[in-house]
């Protein structure tokens, strides 16, 4: 099982925010998920975004890959994640 750390997108029609979540690869965008990670909020100034470190960090080192837009959430938040 290929594991990507991604957004699910939440909220209402214009008014997005996004769950960072463990989901198969093989799941839909909106569908199952295995767990989540945190929030993230871009329509806030600035963007809020929360996360379970701990639990990012755990992710990672089992060996699921970040999505590039994740990676650059993360980078910001100092949690350090390599993307191919």
């Amino acid at each position: 099982m290929a594991v990507k750390i991604r957004l699910t997108r939440m909220g209402a029609k214009g008014k997005p925010f996004y769950r960072i979540v463990a989901a198969d690869k093989a799941y839909p965008r909106d569908g199952r998920f295995l767990e989540i990670l945190g929030n993230y909020d871009p329509k806030k100034n600035p963007a809020e975004i929360t996360l379970k470190e701990d639990r990012v960090r755990d992710w990672l080192s089992k060996g699921a890959k970040p999505t590039l837009t994740v990676s650059h959430l993360l980078k910001t938040k100092g949690i350090a994640a390599a993307v191919k």
